[in-house]
């Protein structure tokens, strides 16, 4: 893949420029003038400019705002050769369910009678509202790719301490899906879906559940965080030592793009999953951290995981 040259002009007041190939908040390119960075060809690149105070802002000679249900201020570049591989869309968007055990909030929609498996989504709001999830897979059953699904949305109270290994979100993400199960009949297979710290969580529960979560569709799994750490950039990669250890791994689909910094991690683990000829599936997008990158990964990730059930 061949690299392509971007200069960026900062606008007035932009004292740093930062993106995905910064970490965002973490490693932010100092600017005192033009600055000119290299990237894959056809890459999707989000940035944001800080000011002297260190607040993110949107180049505001660029209009194309990204698609961000975190952050309103990164802008968007597409270079050239960038193609998007947009889902299929759906005839019908299947009824949402929204339902409250205690505090934590869930949402439930189903793409046919009878559903043959669950698929459950840590940050359910942006799985549900910005990458439609339910909309992916009701299209892919339209298109007799994969079989009716039920799919459950869990909204995360507090994403960095909740996914990050702790037990009491486990116990009462166990507590979620035993609501579901009452309300709406068995789980069947249960497909878990997770992106960034969200991934982590559901590569987590499939190694400390195999029989209950035999599969995953991880998108940019957070697989630097460690437990006890503070850092999901730097701390030591601790879940591929207990998949390096595990006796059985769950079947997974794997994306991740090329200016993130979870690039070398996730390379790591599917080598490790290859080393150990474990089920999966392994691709690199010309992008970064974002729903832009995610969107594109669902529909082959369920195909994947669901199409030979």
């Amino acid at each position: 893949m061949g690299q392509r040259r971007v200069t960026f002009h900062p606008p007035p007041g932009a004292k740093a420029l930062v993106g995905d190939f910064t970490d965002w908040e973490r490693n932010p390119i100092p600017l005192e003038g033009p600055i000119t960075l290299e990237f894959p060809e056809g890459a999707y690149v989000e940035y944001a400019y800080l000011d002297e105070a260190g607040r993110p802002f949107p180049d505001p000679e660029n209009p194309e705002r990204a698609d961000n249900p975190w952050w309103t201020y990164p802008r968007a570049l597409r270079l050239p050769g960038f193609r998007y591989e947009a889902p299929p869309e759906a005839q019908k968007e299947p009824r949402v369910g929204r339902h409250r055990l205690g505090e934590r909030r869930y949402y439930v929609a189903e793409t046919g009678e009878a559903p043959r498996a669950t698929v459950v989504a840590q940050d359910g709001v942006a799985f549900y509202r910005t990458a439609g999830l339910h909309k992916v897979a009701q299209a892919l059953l339209e298109g007799g790719e994969i079989p009716p699904v039920r799919l459950v949305f869990v909204e995360p109270t507090d994403r960095n301490a909740e996914y990050r290994f702790s037990e009491a979100y486990e116990a009462e993400f166990h507590r979620v899906l035993e609501a579901v199960e009452r309300a709406y009949g068995p789980l069947g297979e249960v497909v878990l879906v997770g992106a960034s710290l969200g991934g982590l969580f559901s590569l987590w529960q499939a190694l400390r559940h195999p029989e209950r979560f035999p599969k995953v569709l991880a998108l940019s799994p957070a697989l630097k965080a460690h437990p006890g750490g503070l850092d999901a950039y730097r701390d030591q990669e601790w879940l591929l030592l207990r998949y390096a250890e595990a006796e059985r791994h769950p079947r997974i689909y794997l994306e991740v793009g090329l200016l993130e910094w979870l690039l070398g991690p996730n390379r790591r683990f599917a080598a490790l999953l290859a080393d150990r000829k474990a089920p999966h599936a392994y691709r690199e997008r010309p992008s970064g951290h974002n729903w832009v990158t995610w969107k594109q990964a669902l529909a082959p990730g369920l195909r994947y995981l669901l199409g030979d059930a």
